[in-house]
């Protein structure tokens, strides 16, 4: 979050040179679901609201706000996010009492993948939080 990203794993040995060209070796590393995985990411449009739960449990809502790159550095292969795109977080995290229920449910089921929140009413919520808060 303090690097201004967003991403999804599906860590690659050579950096490639397209979008269609990483997908092609997540396919071939990591499988089918982890290639349509990145697919998705990379489609999802311009000011996509995300949520994420950094390591002491804590819940951030950001911004997508650019396209898909690949980090070929160390340390995003290390944290197998080389996947990235550009967003703005908001500067703190969101009190659980105002994180949408369905949000809370998707991180208790304990997937740590790309997921759509369907429920309706969470996008609404998602933004009026992000709206009414601080962000860098």
């Amino acid at each position: 979050m303090r690097s201004g990203i967003v991403g999804v794993g599906g860590r690659l040995d050579s950096t490639p040179a397209e979008l269609a060209e990483a997908v092609e070796q997540v396919a071939d590393r990591h499988g089918p679901r982890t290639a349509d995985r990145l697919r998705r990411f990379a489609a999802e449009t311009e000011g996509t609201l995300a949520w994420t739960r950094s390591g002491d449990g804590r819940l951030w809502l950001g911004r997508v706000e650019g396209p898909w790159r690949f980090d070929a550095s160390p340390e995003a292969a290390d944290l197998d996010l080389q996947h990235i795109r550009p967003c703005r977080w908001l500067d703190d995290p969101v009190p659980p009492v105002d994180v949408p229920d369905a949000v809370l449910a998707t991180f208790a089921r304990g997937g740590r993948n790309l997921q759509r929140i369907r429920q309706q009413g969470v996008g609404r919520r998602s933004l009026a939080l992000y709206e009414a808060r601080p962000r860098t």
